[in-house]
């Protein structure tokens, strides 16, 4: 048997690689040969364009019934309610018993969820609200962060967006975190040795880049990024550019007017990029992260080739090893790019 020829040069287009991820301290492997593969795997149905402006079976809905019982009132903008069914609970709960094992740590984890509904209408995403619309989400989503982060219990607050795999999922909203505990956070290292803020660095480093490969928007405030170290083949880290004399916003609670309104144009660029990618509407999983005192946003969307084709992170490989992924990070931002600024579902040049 033949040797095979090795490269003259390096390409990371075409050759396997280990990307390195600061954020956490671990690697993913990129294999951009692997998409020439012909796909063989799960294929959802098609999504279908949902037209209901109130669905009487979606728990969400105004004037509907929650599935824990509660009604919802007629609410006509944004509506906040405590999730009927939260993965942490508020406090007091029972002290744990001394583990009977060091390896065998357990203890208890209060906390709240609250449930952000960004619009009364079934069938308006985010990516399909206007600019005054997601402005008053992001009011909404500091209202709560103040709320929450000033309780004496809590100390970490996540708010994120997470979407239904269903073909037809419940009006879009997000949700509010607030945990007693903090998550582990490995940007912490850096402080503690003095160095300057990773995501200053690297929101430098992007901005100033000549080629511009991982840059997806970008405004007086805000980089929107396929991450060097992305996992998810369209995953996207939207951070502030540190231009500020007074630094970056540690917190959504820091935001001016218009650092808000900046917030919300690029919140719908990408959301309507994300969803004219493949004609559909594009389940996103967004995050926002007050972590080390920088904020950022994080997209961690599950599609892979189309609409039907999914990207699973729970493969052997993944759950044993380390994440891999097939698209670099450059492939999907130029990709994202070349999307239009304008919704799918309201270009008046797509034939009907």
């Amino acid at each position: 048997m033949a040797d095979t020829p090795v490269p003259s040069q390096f390409d990371p287009d075409v050759h396997p690689h280990r990307r390195y991820n600061p954020l956490l301290g671990e690697y993913v492997l990129v294999s951009p040969h692997r998409a020439k593969r012909p796909w063989q795997g799960q294929v959802e149905d098609a999504q279908k364009p949902d037209n209901l402006q109130y669905d009487p079976k979606c728990y969400l809905c105004p004037g509907n019934a929650r599935i824990g019982g509660h009604q919802n009132p007629v609410y006509t903008s944004v509506h906040t309610f405590t999730n009927d069914f939260a993965a942490v609970l508020p406090p007091p709960l029972p002290d744990t018993e001394e583990p009977v094992h060091p390896l065998l740590k357990i203890e208890p984890v209060t906390g709240a969820c609250d449930v952000v509904i960004f619009h009364p209408r079934h069938d308006l995403t985010l990516a399909r609200l206007g600019t005054q619309d997601i402005l008053n989400i992001i009011a909404e989503w500091c209202r709560l962060y103040k709320q929450r982060g000033s309780q004496d219990e809590i100390r970490y607050v996540q708010i994120f967006e997470a979407w239904s795999t269903s073909a037809i999922p419940n009006i879009p909203a997000a949700e509010l975190a607030s945990l007693a505990r903090l998550p582990l956070m490995h940007p912490k290292d850096r402080r503690k040795a003095g160095k300057a803020c990773l995501l200053c660095d690297y929101a430098h480093l992007e901005a100033t880049d000549a080629t511009a490969k991982r840059v997806v928007l970008k405004n007086d405030d805000w980089v929107a990024v396929v991450p060097w170290w992305a996992v998810w083949p369209f995953e996207i880290l939207r951070f502030s550019q540190c231009s500020r004399t007074s630094g970056t916003f540690p917190s959504l609670l820091e935001l001016t007017a218009s650092e808000k309104t900046s917030l919300a144009d690029i919140l719908s660029g990408i959301t309507i990029r994300y969803d004219n990618l493949f004609s559909c509407s594009f389940p996103k999983g967004e995050e926002d992260i007050h972590e080390v005192a920088h904020l950022h946003f994080h997209f961690e969307p599950p599609l892979l080739r189309s609409s039907t084709v999914r990207s699973s992170l729970l493969g052997a490989y993944e759950l044993m090893s380390e994440p891999q992924r097939d698209l670099t990070p450059e492939q999907a931002a130029a990709r994202l790019c070349a999307c239009s600024d304008v919704h799918y579902l309201n270009d008046t040049r797509i034939a009907e």
